[in-house]
């Protein structure tokens, strides 16, 4: 025979019993899974230091530097500044002491930080100078500014200049003159037209490139210029020697500071003229 079953009130109290442990355990389980979703959900809103959300949009990226870093580089060596014969704006090439000085600067500035931008005078012994540059610095296009040219010395472009007092006293006088504003015979410029048209041109290039490094392939006459602007209360020091590094920082609110000037530390002493022709006061 089957033992006899207990009372339903004892049976009933051991489902009580059953049915409250399986309750509690329940509860228990939900309790804690409900806390290991909140943990992770904490976890996914509260990114560690320095880790990137997934899936933001909202990634922010360094501000541009208030400022930008222009180098300016004279032009290689060309026959007449060996000869101390005076360019201006007549186009004479670089010889093959020029070419290889664009070659050592191209090497220099291809290790220095980022160039964004090269820029150059239009005539064809700093373009050539500039292309020479771009090749070594990831290909970058030349850009040519007019702006960027040489100063115009009128009748005395193409003159010897030990030779331009007894040839043309006038002229000469005029390109001697302290006088600013004083223009050469010939059509040629004044010191005040050359600083207004060059200091411009870097103005203009700075805005655009707020924040990069860019490059800017001159001339002697040119730099005198943009030195007078960053320091207009003190004389360039030393001569502007062919392919010499200039580094000016042109600051948001118009100020300007020059960071190196007249390096020439990519040349050897025998890669130069020691007279500095054209960029000692003598610009050509």
């Amino acid at each position: 025979m089957y033992p006899k079953p207990p009372p339903f009130s004892e049976f009933g109290f051991s489902i009580l019993i059953c049915c409250s442990k399986v309750t509690l355990s329940v509860n228990a389980t939900s309790h804690r899974l409900t806390h290991l979703f909140k943990m992770a959900e904490s976890s996914s809103m509260s990114p560690k230091p320095g880790s990137k959300m997934l899936g933001s949009d909202h990634s922010s990226t360094a501000s541009p530097l208030p400022y930008t870093e222009v180098v300016v580089v004279r032009h290689g060596e060309t026959e007449w500044n060996a000869d101390g014969r005076l360019q201006g704006h007549l186009d004479v090439l670089l010889n093959d002491t020029g070419r290889q000085q664009a070659a050592a600067v191209a090497n220099r500035l291809s290790k220095e930080p980022k160039i964004a931008a090269i820029y150059s005078s239009d005539l064809k012994r700093a373009l050539t100078t500039a292309e020479i540059i771009a090749a070594s610095c990831g290909g970058l296009e030349v850009v040519e500014d007019g702006d960027l040219r040489e100063r115009h010395l009128g009748q005395l472009q193409g003159l010897v200049l030990r030779d331009t007092a007894k040839v043309n006293p006038e002229a000469y006088q005029a390109f001697l003159s302290r006088r600013t504003s004083q223009d050469i015979p010939g059509g040629g410029e004044s010191l005040d037209q050359l600083y207004l048209r060059s200091t411009s041109s870097l103005q203009r290039i700075a805005r655009k490139h707020r924040g990069e490094r860019v490059v800017v392939v001159t001339h002697g006459g040119v730099i005198r210029a943009l030195y007078r602007r960053a320091c207009p209360n003190k004389k360039p020091a030393g001569k502007i020697l062919n392919t010499s590094v200039n580094v000016f920082q042109i600051i948001d609110g118009g100020k300007w500071v020059v960071k190196v000037w007249g390096d020439v530390s990519h040349l050897n002493q025998t890669e130069y003229l020691d007279s500095g022709f054209g960029g000692d006061g003598t610009s050509g």
